[in-house]
């Protein structure tokens, strides 16, 4: 891939990648959700999360592993739990009704609880977290993937690099938005066994009951049918965990903000330990990348624009005129 960068404004990148999941046969509302999924991600530097994902999407789509066109049902199994079936959808679509879904229920009891079953490519976990820390609500959320990962003691891709994303609404400050996942680097069949990979048992562990939680309660295991005979147990597919909490149904919404940002600043109050290293809290690197990024434009690979261009041409989708 060529390694030149053109800049490209983030709502030309929205009605191309628009463009060309409705030519996909994704409805206009459900392309919409996509697109911006795509670009949130990409605004604020997490690009391997952003528009690059359109191919891979298209290839889902015609594998049949993802459904552009799902039967999305919601089963309400109590006041405060729910169920996604996301029928295959696109995660932006299945994940944005779960937590919209989540901050409903949340407003009358408090907090919420809502899985989400068989999606595919949930994208940056934070892009929904971050929709309740809109609301003055927090956010939470868990995803289960296909596995990618060794375990302590076995070989092989064992479990997933299963992502966790917590948001919080602050006053002054901005959003404290984690997004992060268990991954960890080595891979034990390459070390001797009383080598534990990097972040170790807690690492695997936690992407173990990740996991248990996202696919257990979903009623769609992911890890067991992986390495299972079963048909299907290597196909494509994710689960996820939807919360919010309404902050008002424990403390004052002012309060809670107010601690959050008495927080951050006694932290940066403390003397440096290393001047080489970045300090700051989660989300505000992005949001930094974000300021760039929404005026200078979104660097993506040249080879990157050519391929959008040459799917979109193939979708017969409409390519903006400001694209190049």
């Amino acid at each position: 891939m060529s390694t030149t960068r053109v800049r490209v404004q983030e709502q030309t990148l929205r009605v191309l990648a628009g463009n060309i999941f409705v030519a996909a046969g994704c409805s206009l509302e459900h392309a919409d959700l996509i697109a911006d999924a795509l670009v949130w991600a990409n605004l604020r530097g997490f690009d391997a999360h952003g528009v690059s994902r359109i191919l891979r999407y298209l290839e889902l789509f015609d594998s049949g592993e993802s459904n552009p066109a799902p039967d999305i049902t919601v089963d309400q199994t109590r006041s405060a739990v729910a169920i996604v079936d996301a029928d295959s959808a696109p995660g932006p679509v299945a994940l944005s009704t779960a937590m919209d879904h989540a901050m409903s229920l949340a407003r009358t009891v408090g907090i919420a609880w809502v899985s989400v079953r068989g999606t595919v490519h949930t994208g940056a976990l934070g892009y929904y977290t971050a929709r309740a820390a809109d609301y003055g609500m927090a956010g939470m959320g868990i995803v289960a993937g296909m596995p990618t990962l060794g375990y302590p003691g076995r070989g092989g891709a064992v479990v997933g690099t299963n992502p966790l994303s917590v948001a919080l609404p602050a006053g002054k400050h901005q959003t404290v938005l984690l997004d992060t996942t268990t991954d960890f680097s080595a891979a034990p069949e390459l070390l001797p066994p009383s080598v534990i990979p990097s972040h170790g048992i807690g690492g695997a562990g936690t992407s173990l009951v990740l996991e248990l939680l996202a696919s257990g309660l979903a009623s769609n295991p992911i890890v067991s049918r992986f390495h299972s005979d079963k048909p299907g147990g290597r196909r494509h597919r994710q689960n996820a965990v939807l919360m919010a909490v309404d902050i008002s149904a424990f403390v004052a919404p002012e309060e809670f903000m107010a601690t959050v940002d008495d927080t951050l600043e006694a932290i940066n109050r403390l003397p440096v330990a290393d001047s080489t290293t970045d300090i700051s809290y989660p989300g505000e690197p992005g949001v930094r990348t974000l300021q760039e990024r929404r005026v200078d434009g979104i660097p993506l690979h040249v080879q990157l624009l050519d391929d959008l261009e040459t799917a979109a041409d193939k979708l017969g989708a409409d390519v903006p005129s400001d694209f190049r």
